[in-house]
């Protein structure tokens, strides 16, 4: 040992000589090395770090971070390193491809903090997206829904609004996503708080005049041959105007949905009553429940306006359901903020938000259906309304 000098932390000047020399070589431009004698020095580099202290492999990485030649092995090295050596090179290195970024992410000695700093990146895309959103950190999730320049996939947006069930707060990063789809706000407006659920509403709430436009010589072929066709009849349900079911209010004791709600007004709320009610108001029992018993109370305004019930009867339905009344303008009161929806929305729009729900949240609730999506069957994933109502009243992956 007397032939070497010894620096504070154990490590031979030396050594930090050649540590150094060797970070040179990998950093010489291209004229003047060729790729594989570039390699053969991080090769050299990397057994020499492996041995090095923390400080000469921050250094390390420090530099490498402002190289675009560096070989691939040595940022991957370097990235798995503890955190002080990876974030110089996470946070800004451009020579990292998607291949490095995952096979870091997903290293043994990676950490969530590692992820976190991947997902901060100025440019993630959406294969990397794909890997740090099934992984399940939600403090990753979060950085990645935060980063404008994160790409989200269908099923990278899918799952983290599955997620979003039990982690509330990945709701209100998903609202403001441009990949997020009706489909999927309109779903998450179940579990969303008062502001998500006006940002949902404000999105995703949307006349239907192209559709109409589009299907408008259907309706007669449609009924011309008797709606004998169901996917036909359910499709056009969803683009017509109209909401109500008149059949149902010629077979109804109450004669037409007010009739129904002036009754709930003066009685005690029943079952009966609650499925005459979502057939009069052209919906299914298991979309009027959900409506009905929805702590927030914005879907009951949304039902309201979509039927042309009047303000008066929008308030009877939800004295008749028990419900505290407050000011009209209190927006920090369930009431208040129903109003609001009420006074704000179209009745076009308050109809297709309606429709996606009865379509939604009943399409799936078959136990058949529901037991092959949860199996995973090919053709159910991408049933659109088979995952919004398996994502409501099922268990969520």
């Amino acid at each position: 040992m007397d032939s070497f000098e010894i620096e504070e932390g154990g490590q031979t000047k030396t050594r930090a000589m050649l540590t150094r020399r060797l970070q040179d070589v990998v950093g010489l431009p291209g004229s003047r090395i060729t790729p594989q004698e570039r390699h053969i020095a991080a090769d050299l580099l990397i057994e020499v770090l492996r041995e090095s202290d923390l400080g000469a492999r921050v250094r390390c990485a420090e530099r490498m971070a402002l190289l675009v030649d560096t070989p691939a092995i040595l940022l991957r090295f370097l990235a798995k390193d503890a955190l002080q050596v990876a974030i110089p090179l996470l946070e800004v290195c451009e020579g990292f491809n998607d291949s490095d970024l995952i096979a870091t992410a997903l290293s043994p000695s990676a950490t969530t903090a590692h992820r976190v700093m991947i997902a901060k990146r100025k440019v993630v895309s959406e294969a990397v997206t794909d890997v740090l959103v099934n992984m399940g950190e939600v403090e990753v999730i979060q950085a990645l829904l935060r980063n404008e320049g994160s790409t989200f996939a269908h099923p990278a947006i899918e799952q983290a609004t599955a997620m979003s069930k039990q982690e509330h707060s990945l709701v209100p990063f998903l609202v403001k996503r441009p990949e997020l789809k009706p489909s999927q706000g309109l779903t998450m407006f179940w579990w969303g708080d008062a502001e998500d659920r006006r940002r949902i509403l404000q999105r995703f709430a949307v006349e239907r005049l192209t559709l109409l436009e589009a299907a408008q010589d259907i309706f007669a072929r449609a009924a011309a041959d008797g709606w004998r066709d169901p996917l036909v009849r359910k499709t056009l349900q969803f683009i017509e105007r109209r909401q109500r079911n008149r059949d149902a209010a010629a077979r109804s004791p109450y004669g037409s949905l007010e009739g129904a709600i002036e009754a709930l007004d003066h009685q005690l709320p029943s079952r009966e009553l609650f499925v005459e009610i979502s057939f009069l108001a052209g919906i299914k029992p298991m979309c009027g429940a959900q409506i009905l018993s929805d702590g927030g109370g914005e879907s009951i305004a949304v039902l309201c306006k979509a039927t042309g019930l009047k303000r008066k009867h929008f308030r009877q339905l939800w004295r008749g359901l028990r419900r505290p009344m407050a000011d009209d303008h209190d927006l920090t009161d369930p009431w208040g903020r129903s109003v609001l929806v009420y006074d704000t929305i179209s009745t076009n729009k308050a109809q297709t938000v309606l429709r996606y729900w009865n379509w939604a949240l009943t399409s799936a609730m078959s136990p058949t259906l529901a037991a092959k999506l949860e199996e995973g069957d090919e053709e159910l994933l991408y049933s659109v309304a088979a995952r919004s109502s398996n994502l409501v009243f099922g268990n969520t992956p």
